[in-house]
């Protein structure tokens, strides 16, 4: 990506991040944007969000509904405040990189585990 189109996903992302805070949607919950990527040719967005929640296991269907269907009017706010002629379409995914992490965390958590009750005698000779 070049990067001019790498400071326009930046200046979208930190626009978008901002302009969902203001969305008076109940069925939205905490959204972060994780990250936006831009067409070649400016047509479209593609903006990366996570959901947040108490649980690992968060419903982001029902926020990822409410942005995709706010589209149109995120991309018109948008289009007030940046200064580009053509303003790319948005579209939401959901970004399963927390999930993931958390998933590969506690993988690595239960063999350190499982190691340490298989080999109770080895500790570390710091």
């Amino acid at each position: 990506m070049s990067q001019r189109m790498q400071r326009l996903a930046d200046q979208i992302q930190r626009e978008l991040a901002v302009l969902i805070r203001e969305l008076k949607d109940p069925r939205l919950g905490m959204v972060t944007v994780s990250a936006v990527k831009v067409s070649k040719d400016m047509g479209y967005a593609e903006v990366y969000v996570t959901v947040l929640g108490k649980d690992l296991e968060v419903d982001y269907a029902p926020s990822l509904a409410v942005l995709n269907n706010a589209a149109g009017f995120l991309r018109g706010a948008l289009g007030k405040s940046l200064q580009i002629r053509m303003i790319p379409r948005l579209r939401f995914h959901y970004d399963e990189v927390v999930i993931r992490g958390n998933h590969m965390a506690a993988l690595i958590h239960q063999a350190v585990s499982a190691d340490e009750a298989n080999h109770p005698n080895n500790e570390s000779s710091e």
